[in-house]
């Protein structure tokens, strides 16, 4: 941290600078010399004057009340008396500085998110089909992740998966997958190496699942899931919704999971829809009830979520267009 050098007199100054032994003093004039990032401990009157960009706190004399308040209002992140400093000053600064730095990564939180859903693909022409997708975090990131891309002229592959707790923890998660699914060329294969790097590296995350591949020639649908909740749901003209219930793990929990392949073919106009467990929110009453008004709410293309939510929601439709 910086000590800017006061142009008034100071009494007893270099007792001050004693027990702040770690500050670099500076001048006013060299101020454009050094990082602007990094907290500076000044005279409230020189602060007042110059009023620079830098992160400040700023020290008074008793009498000068006003000339703080002055101060806070331009931005001040905290004030002292020159003759009544704080018991453990060092101590005090380093709190002020995590709160300070706790308070940029916050500012910095919807550039984060912006960044986030460029990740997100952008939409592809495919033939026969229409891929359909609904993101909204709950917050400014997500831990709920889709991606599609092609893999031959006829196939493409999918997923979307459901990264434990929210936050930044959760969301560079997602980022991770966006960035390692193209080795992988199966549904199954995908699951394994990502659980079998989330295991490797101990984060103490899980992630569910489902990820397929599909045919645009021969509509044939293949699909694994990983502990995935809700289901996949395919919906079809003048038929009752097909839930296509699983029983398997969560990615990260276990180094010997077991991932079977399921196999349908879409049918004329079929829909095939992933949801994240974040669309049940909406909705009133236990998972199954809820679980319930979601698939009438999709069949219906009713679906509609609330402006504010709790937990991250990300819907992937494939629609069979002929």
């Amino acid at each position: 941290m910086y000590f800017i050098q006061p142009t008034r007199s100071i009494p007893d100054l270099d007792q001050i600078l004693t027990a702040l032994p770690s500050l670099q003093m500076i001048r006013i004039d060299d101020l454009h010399l050094y990082d602007p990032t990094i907290i500076a401990i000044a005279d409230v009157q020189d602060f007042l004057l110059h009023q620079w960009n830098f992160p400040t706190v700023v020290i008074a004399f008793e009498n000068e009340g006003t000339a703080l308040s002055q101060a806070w209002e331009l931005g001040a992140l905290a004030g002292w008396v020159w003759n009544r400093l704080p018991a453990h000053p060092e101590h005090s600064l380093a709190k002020i500085d995590a709160q300070y730095k706790r308070n940029q990564d916050s500012r910095d939180l919807p550039s984060a998110a912006e960044l986030q859903k460029k990740l997100l693909p952008n939409a592809i022409e495919l033939q026969n089909y229409q891929v359909e997708t609904f993101f909204q975090p709950s917050a400014y990131l997500s831990g709920d992740w889709y991606d599609y891309w092609k893999i031959s002229d006829k196939e493409i592959m999918f997923y979307l998966a459901d990264v434990s707790g929210h936050g930044v923890t959760s969301s560079l998660l997602t980022s991770w997958m966006a960035a390692f699914h193209g080795r992988s060329k199966t549904p199954r294969e995908l699951i394994k190496k990502l659980n079998g790097m989330l295991v490797q590296e101990n984060i103490e995350k899980h992630i569910t699942m489902v990820a397929g591949i599909l045919n645009l020639e021969t509509h044939e649908l293949r699909w694994s899931s990983a502990g995935h909740y809700p289901p996949p749901i395919i919906f079809e003209p003048n038929q009752a919704p097909r839930v296509l219930n699983t029983s398997s793990f969560p990615l990260g929990l276990t180094e010997d999971l077991e991932v079977e392949e399921f196999v349908c073919t879409l049918a004329r106009h079929a829909r095939f829809i992933i949801c994240s467990d974040g669309a049940l929110e909406p909705f009133d009453g236990g998972l199954t009830d809820q679980f319930a008004q979601l698939v009438y709410h999709l069949q219906n293309q009713s679906f509609q979520a609330p402006d504010h939510v709790a937990d991250d929601i990300a819907i992937l439709s494939l629609r069979r267009m002929n």
